[in-house]
């Protein structure tokens, strides 16, 4: 169990960090009475499922502990 913890954990670290960073380079910007808004077209969903990953992999290793 702790295992599979351990490849959930390494899985969610890398696909949050890697679709996070996508994910911020697919948002534009722009100027509207001086003000910069920035629009975000990016999929959130692989960041959500990565992060949701991340948290059973913590879980998973916490328990593994006992």
């Amino acid at each position: 169990m702790r295992t599979a913890g351990i490849i959930l954990l390494i899985l969610g670290i890398i696909g949050t960090i890697m679709f996070g960073l996508q994910a911020m380079q697919d948002s534009e910007s722009f100027s509207l009475f001086g003000l910069d808004i920035a629009v975000s077209t990016a999929n959130w969903t692989p960041v959500i499922i990565s992060v949701i990953l991340l948290v059973i992999g913590l879980v998973l290793t916490s328990r593994g502990k006992k």
